[in-house]
C-alpha cells in the first residue's frame, strides 16, 4: 500500500510517482527520490507532522539562498512544503551530483577540473556575500526563528554581532546542555567575553548559508552543469545574516572542502586578520550543537574550546 504522503504527492503533482525508494545522508528527516510518470524525478523530506515547521524553515532557506546565488551556485528549488496524513514533507528539485560530497577525490585532469570547480565555487560564494552585505537588512539574524539542524536557532534581530553571537548562537546551545546535566566550565567567563572581542572585528550583515559542512555541497554530476555556472551546489542551509567567516569556518571544521575552495573566496574577498582566531570562537557553536543532539566526544572537544578562547 502506498505511503498518504505519497498519494498527496500525485494529486498535488498532477502526475503519477512509478517509483519511490529511499535515499540516505541526513539524520534529521527521511528522504526520498521519487521518479515520476513522466519522466522527471523529485527529492522528498518526511518526518513527524509536529516538525513540519523545521521543513518549512528549510524551504525558506532554500528560496533565500537561490535568489542570492543568482545561477552561480546551484541551489535546489523547493516545489511544496506541507502536511499529508500524518507526516509533513518537503518537496525539492532533484539534483544530479557527483558520488560524494564536497570531499569526494579525483586523480589526474579530474582533479584539475575539481579545482577549478571548487575554486570558482569559493568566488562565487564570496560573490553572494558581497551581494547580500550591500543589499541593506535590519542587522544580524533572519525575520524568524529557524533551525540548526534540528535544533531551535533564534534569529532575533540585531545591530551588535558580538552580542547576537554570544546571545543567540552561544548562550542558547550552553542552556540547552545545562538543561541535560552538562555545565561547560568557563562559559560564564566566555559569554561575557565574546561580545567585545568580536565587535572589535567589523563584522557586515551577509546571507550566510549557517551549516555549510562538507556534506551540504557537492559538484554537479557531467552534463547537469549550467552555462555560467561553478557546477557546485549548496543545500541542507540555516540561513540568517551574520558575519560572513561564519561559513568559511564551518567550511573547515569537519573538513570536506578542498584548499582550492578557500583560495577561490579569498581571491575574491579576502577575510581581515584575525580570522583564525574568530573562526576557533564560531567552531564552538556547531561543537555544542553536535554535542547537545550526539554527545560522546563532542562534549569533550567542546569543552576543550572554551578553555582554550578564556585562557
Amino acid at each position: 500500500m502506498r505511503e498518504a504522503w505519497v498519494r498527496w504527492l500525485e494529486e498535488t503533482l498532477g502526475e503519477e510517482v512509478e517509483r519511490c525508494r529511499p535515499v540516505g545522508g541526513g539524520c534529521s528527516h527521511s528522504a526520498w527520490a521519487l521518479e515520476l510518470a513522466g519522466g522527471g524525478r523529485v527529492f522528498v523530506k518526511t518526518n513527524q507532522a509536529r516538525l513540519l515547521p523545521v521543513l518549512e524553515a528549510e524551504m525558506e532557506g532554500l528560496l533565500a539562498l537561490g535568489e542570492a546565488a543568482a545561477a552561480e551556485l546551484v541551489v535546489p528549488r523547493p516545489l511544496h512544503c506541507a502536511l499529508a496524513g500524518s507526516q509533513s514533507l518537503l518537496v525539492i528539485d532533484w539534483l544530479d551530483l557527483n558520488p560524494g560530497g564536497a570531499g569526494s577525490g579525483a586523480a589526474g585532469a579530474a582533479a584539475d577540473e575539481s579545482d577549478l570547480a571548487w575554486e570558482a565555487a569559493g568566488a562565487a560564494l564570496a560573490r553572494l556575500h558581497r551581494r547580500s552585505a550591500s543589499s541593506g537588512s535590519q542587522g544580524f539574524g533572519w525575520p524568524r526563528d529557524n533551525y540548526i539542524g534540528s535544533t531551535p536557532q533564534p534569529n532575533r534581530w540585531s545591530q551588535d554581532w558580538g552580542r547576537f553571537f554570544a546571545e543567540q548562537r552561544l548562550g542558547p546551545q550552553l542552556k540547552f546542555a545545562e538543561s541535560s546535566g552538562r555545565r561547560l566550565k568557563g562559559s560564564r567567563k566566555l559569554l561575557e567575553f565574546t561580545p567585545q572581542w568580536l565587535n572589535g572585528h567589523g563584522a557586515v550583515p551577509c546571507l550566510v548559508h549557517g551549516d555549510l559542512w562538507g556534506g551540504n555541497a557537492a559538484r554537479m554530476a557531467p552534463g547537469s552543469i549550467a552555462p555560467g555556472s561553478a557546477g557546485v551546489a549548496l543545500f541542507d542551509p540555516a540561513v540568517y545574516r551574520g558575519d560572513r567567516e561564519v561559513d568559511l569556518a564551518m567550511a573547515q571544521l569537519f573538513g570536506g572542502f578542498p584548499p582550492a575552495f578557500f583560495s577561490g573566496y579569498e581571491g575574491e574577498w579576502p577575510r581581515p586578520a584575525g580570522h583564525s582566531r574568530r573562526r576557533r570562537l564560531y567552531d564552538l557553536y556547531h561543537l555544542l550543537n553536535h554535542a547537545n543532539l550526539f554527545g560522546g566526544g563532542y562534549w569533550g572537544q567542546a569543552q576543550a574550546l572554551i578553555d582554550e578562547l578564556v585562557a
